[in-house]
């Protein structure tokens, strides 16, 4: 007789001698795990040559697809279908970034604070988590000034989160967001961005505490910022170097990231510039592809550490192994 599928399982199933299966079962006591009190804190510590990189998550947000204004529908819906992702409700995560040079501490962008919901601000409980002082920090290191980037810089009452700590943002970035002229032609629904940057950044006012850097600069040795304007004037990416190695921690570059590696031609709303910023977009992926460059971003998935491939004529973000 042939020996089909179903033949051969009921034949294997029946060759089994009996087990105390039940016996060897957990009992309810021992298999009851203790709930934790809250959430994991989300942190993840990785090398760069000598530095000891932590990914800091802040949270999530969702975007909707009409934030992609030059998108065709039905193309964005493809993809996000294969990425098991709803049109009203596109997820994307806010991650900041700690470098530990061995004798600085280094965070770059500082999360929301309380600017945009319970969702999100976890990044002051999480460097906690993680045993470090705020009044620890050395240098905070700004890829731009939007709220999601620069809030956490100060509490509730306005004070300095990081006592101690030095600023560096883009003289670009700095002179947008303080400009008066610009915030009084700014759309009444832009002008609030313009005041949570001012307040964000004044306690640090002052040339001791304030560096403005150009198009490309080194801070520290190690830490360079690299501009890649479009989504704010002064938007930046800060590359960490030690050794041989490499990691471009490159800010908004891509805010979902199921549509715009595919499709780096669609920039999303809230741009300052789109076509700059698409065209930044494009140079980026396709330079950290070529050159196999490992890449951090702000608002992919946490941990946020990857490398970029082609894919077509569009790229993919391939994650990184976890590094335990």
């Amino acid at each position: 007789m042939p020996l089909d599928r179903r033949h051969f399982l009921a034949s294997a199933v029946a060759a089994v001698p009996a087990l105390p299966l039940l016996d060897a079962l957990p009992r309810p006591a021992q298999a009851r795990a203790v709930p934790a009190a809250g959430p994991v804190p989300g942190l993840y510590r990785f090398k760069v040559g000598t530095f000891e990189v932590t990914s800091i998550n802040d949270g999530m947000l969702t975007l909707a697809l009409e934030q992609f204004p030059a998108a065709d529908r039905a193309g964005a819906e493809a993809l996000l279908q294969r990425a098991f992702q709803p049109p009203a409700a596109i997820p994307t995560a806010v991650n900041a970034y700690l470098v530990n040079t061995g004798d600085r501490l280094v965070l770059i962008d500082t999360g929301t604070a309380t600017a945009m919901g319970p969702a999100l601000g976890k990044v002051g409980a999480n460097l906690k988590a993680a045993g470090i002082d705020p009044a620890d920090v050395d240098l905070v290191v700004l890829t731009h000034m939007h709220p999601d980037h620069a809030n956490g810089l100060v509490d509730p009452a306005g004070a300095a989160v990081f006592g101690k700590a030095h600023l560096a943002v883009a003289e670009a970035e700095y002179a947008f967001w303080t400009d008066d002229g610009i915030l009084s032609q700014a759309p009444a629904g832009v002008q609030p961005f313009f005041h949570m940057a001012r307040a964000a950044v004044k306690p640090y006012a002052g040339p001791d505490r304030v560096t403005r850097f150009g198009k490309e600069a080194e801070i520290i040795p190690g830490i360079r910022v690299l501009a890649a304007p479009g989504h704010t004037p002064g938007h930046s990416m800060v590359e960490v170097t030690s050794g041989t190695d490499r990691l471009l921690i490159w800010g908004d570059i891509v805010h979902a990231a199921s549509l715009q590696f595919a499709r780096p031609d669609w920039a999303i709303n809230f741009d300052t510039d789109q076509q700059t910023a698409i065209a930044s977009r494009k140079r980026v992926l396709d330079q950290v592809a070529a050159d196999r460059v490992l890449i951090a971003g702000a608002h992919l998935a946490f941990p946020g550490i990857g490398h970029v491939g082609r894919a077509g004529e569009g790229y993919e973000f391939v994650p990184a192994f976890w590094q335990s």
